[in-house]
């Protein structure tokens, strides 16, 4: 999956957001992901839903004669016209604490003595962080769990309805499996293709593993903070590449912007989502990080007046990267990857390979986005451990032939990529060559 999320705070009424869903087509993204668009509680964050079965008068334009559902569905359709599938946040560890279900079904939540507990994660460096805002679901302990997960269930139906057939599932590893596998289950006997992606950021690889085999289609990974020095991402992915397939981002709305984060650096921006796009089998960018947003996207205070002039247009770039991701299946599954020495430590060089076949991939990467480096091969093939031919198909100025050795200046934060031509999904040759495009000799 390749996934642009349309933030829609940011986008404003569904009416607004065709321009947003062209752009990302135009990019080359297959699945939209909107964050919650459901009625709020008094926090007003879009993660504090009081109703699950009525539409954010925020999001809904005014005069168009339509209901709220006709202007999603109006809008769905749209994306659909354009190839695109929408997939949308499920949040169903919590919802607002002045929802009226905390009055109808008290004991469909934890209890903190005589009130109901707030929802809370525990981060990465064991800090405790609660939002006051949320009340906590009981799908552990609930004398009625069986109404609790059939409301779940009826949420999920309500989303299809409106013309979602993805869904991310926030908080995913909070949830116990055995509600995870009979959601996902009884959904799927009547909607096969529908897609669930689980949000499992922050949580041990053990409860990674857990939750990935409860039927999820994928996994997010945590590749967005590696510093391409540590072991410890490879071995993440290598403990759950065979079970489920993972999506990496280069930002989040649930992070800084990179191109604040970088002071301002273009080629810090394309250097992350090459390797995010290519390492793993999914990708994910927030809306404006094609032009370099520098302000960060909140589920509070954003607004549409807070689009930005843009900084920057990576739209070609990022079109060119995801056209390499589907011309080559190797960058499409989550085949084992290995970190290969070179001589200049600041070259990353990654092999990744198949499990189905002898596609095979080199990627070397300048870890310095301020700085060139040198970059030199004594023979692409024998490195990457294959006696078929390589392609040169980086985004950035491709060679039509690759000399022995193999020598070149990398730019600041610049990559090269060669894979063996395999066969392609639609059963052509891989090819280096482009149509219509001249190629370009590489200096």
């Amino acid at each position: 999956m390749k996934i642009y999320n349309l933030f829609p705070r940011l986008a404003g009424h569904f009416k607004d957001w065709t321009p947003h869903l062209k752009r990302a087509a135009g990019m080359g993204f297959d699945w939209i992901f909107v964050n919650p668009i459901q009625v709020l509680g008094q926090s007003r964050s879009l993660y504090s839903i009081a109703d699950h079965f009525a539409i954010n008068a925020t999001f809904v334009g005014p005069d168009t004669g339509r209901t709220p559902e006709e202007q999603v569905r109006a809008m769905v359709s749209e994306a659909d016209r354009l190839g695109l599938g929408m997939m949308i946040d499920l949040v169903i560890n919590h919802c607002a604490k002045d929802s009226r279900l905390v009055q109808e079904h008290p004991d469909w939540f934890v209890r903190d003595g005589d009130a109901v507990a707030s929802a809370f994660c525990v981060e990465s460096d064991g800090n405790r962080v609660v939002w006051h805002d949320l009340a906590q679901f009981d799908h552990r302990g609930s004398p009625d769990r069986a109404g609790l997960l059939a409301y779940c269930i009826k949420m999920v139906e309500y989303l299809i309805d409106l013309g979602f057939r993805g869904f991310r599932c926030d908080a995913a590893y909070q949830i116990p499996k055995p509600v995870w596998e009979h959601l996902i289950a009884h959904i799927r006997k009547a909607h096969p293709d529908v897609v669930f992606v689980a949000e499992t950021l922050g949580c041990s690889p053990e409860q990674t593993r857990d939750t990935a085999a409860a039927g999820f289609d994928a996994i997010f990974n945590s590749s967005k903070w590696w510093d391409f020095e540590g072991g410890w991402l490879l071995e993440q992915y290598e403990q759950t590449r065979r079970l489920v397939p993972s999506i990496s981002f280069p930002e989040s709305h649930d992070t800084e912007r990179l191109f604040q984060e970088s002071g301002d650096n273009p080629d810090a921006m394309k250097q992350r989502y090459l390797f995010a796009a290519l390492f793993s089998a999914g990708v994910m960018i927030p809306i404006g990080f094609e032009f370099g947003f520098r302000r960060r996207l909140d589920v509070v205070n954003t607004r549409p007046e807070d689009w930005e002039a843009a900084n920057l247009d990576l739209s070609d770039f990022i079109a060119e990267v995801n056209r390499i991701k589907d011309r080559f299946p190797v960058f499409g599954q989550e085949g084992p990857i290995e970190r290969l020495h070179h001589p200049n430590p600041v070259i990353l060089l990654l092999r990744k390979g198949s499990d189905t076949g002898r596609d095979t991939a080199l990627l070397a990467l300048n870890k310095d986005a301020r700085n060139h480096q040198h970059l030199r091969i004594d023979d692409i093939c024998q490195v990457a451990r294959t006696a078929d031919p390589m392609l040169d198909v980086s985004p950035e100025s491709p060679m039509d032939r690759l000399p022995t050795p193999f020598e070149l200046d990398l730019g600041p934060g610049m990559g090269r990529v060669w894979v063996t031509p395999a066969v392609r999904s639609d059963g052509e040759s891989g090819s280096a060559e482009r149509p219509n495009e001249d190629r370009t000799r590489a200096a």
